[in-house]
């Protein structure tokens, strides 16, 4: 008797769950209309819930924003956050004085670490079109060791993250990006600091986008490390996975130590692969805020109504980077890089 790989499956709402050593994943897809001078959506506001727009209305979404849609100031401790831009673009700004715009392809890995405060707008710059937004946010744990490591984030541009192009007989194929981990020889960069769980080779951390062509098949190779635990989300189209078929909002825990092979539906498939072996530590979580145990919680509340982690240098607590800003990344030491 043959044992399917597919080990459960579970619907994805606004925040898809996740398995140790993630704590949660959110897929952003917003169809901004054009641009107003002010880099917000030229349209009206009216009837939206400011400073908690999660509604949808017309297909996207102001979030915290109350003139440019995104998430103005806001801490974290004890965890990173993994920042997949696919389209369009996020205007960073933080405790330490560091400042981002990226998009398009980039991906931003923040270790809050001990604290930080940051800021993530989605200016819109186009003013004769509408400004397509969509991005994963993906907080991973870090262990208790590392809790209190020093804030860090690098950028991982476009044309650095790894993309393999595999072909099956029939010549369709399948691209995937490889955001953490590597596969067949491509390997990912590091995240910023040694602190971070995807640092270490014995973690076995993954993170991959996938794109399928209709009718294309591929096979998610079997991890060689014991423990490692698998999700798989089918986030667009449909797709058999080891011979079961599954729609579009399907995730999926998958045996890690099996082939897994993905057949394409008609009109192609998309996925979200996060792979880890489990931290395996108690969580305490309250908000922005993750530690291990209740008394750390408490701790980082009283730490950040002392410090604000730093203060905030910024004159708005929803900073943008101007019509004419390239993406680029300043370090909280005055380094700038570009893409």
């Amino acid at each position: 008797m043959t044992t399917s790989p597919v080990l459960r499956r579970f619907p994805l709402g606004f925040v898809w769950p996740t398995i140790d050593p993630f704590l949660f994943c959110v897929h952003h897809v917003d169809n901004y209309p054009a641009a107003n001078g002010q880099l917000g959506p030229q349209a009206s506001l009216e009837g939206r819930p400011l400073g908690n727009d999660f509604s949808g209305q017309d297909g996207w979404n102001m979030y915290h924003g109350e003139e440019v849609p995104g998430f103005p100031g806001h801490p974290h401790r004890g965890f990173e956050t993994v920042t997949v831009m696919r389209q369009g673009l996020v205007d960073h700004a933080d405790s330490l004085g560091a400042a981002a715009r990226y998009g398009n392809g980039d991906v931003q890995w923040l270790t809050a670490g001990r604290g930080v405060v940051h800021s993530e707008m989605f200016p819109l710059l186009r003013e004769d079109q509408g400004n397509p937004a969509e991005l994963f946010q993906i907080w991973l744990n870090l262990p208790a060791a590392s809790k209190m490591a020093d804030p860090a984030f690098s950028m991982f541009w476009a044309d650095r993250v790894p993309e393999l192009v595999a072909g099956d007989s029939a010549g369709r194929k399948t691209v995937v990006r490889v955001v953490a981990g590597a596969l067949e020889g491509a390997g990912a960069p590091l995240p910023p600091p040694k602190d971070s769980w995807a640092s270490r080779a014995d973690a076995d951390v993954a993170i991959w986008t996938l794109r399928m062509e209709p009718g294309a098949k591929w096979t998610v190779p079997a991890t060689k490390r014991t423990g490692t635990r698998r999700a798989l989300y089918l986030f667009s189209g449909n797709a058999r996975v080891a011979g079961e078929p599954f729609e579009s909002g399907t995730g999926l825990e998958l045996a890690s130590t099996a082939d897994v092979e993905l057949v394409a539906g008609e009109s192609g498939a998309e996925f979200l692969l996060l792979q880890g072996r489990p931290i395996a530590e108690p969580v305490a979580q309250h908000g922005p805020f993750v530690m291990n145990t209740k008394a750390e919680i408490m701790q980082a509340f009283q730490d950040y109504q002392r410090t604000q982690f730093g203060g905030w240098p910024w004159d708005s607590a929803a900073p943008v980077h101007g019509r004419e800003a390239q993406r680029f990344a300043r370090h909280p030491d005055g380094r700038v890089e570009t893409p």
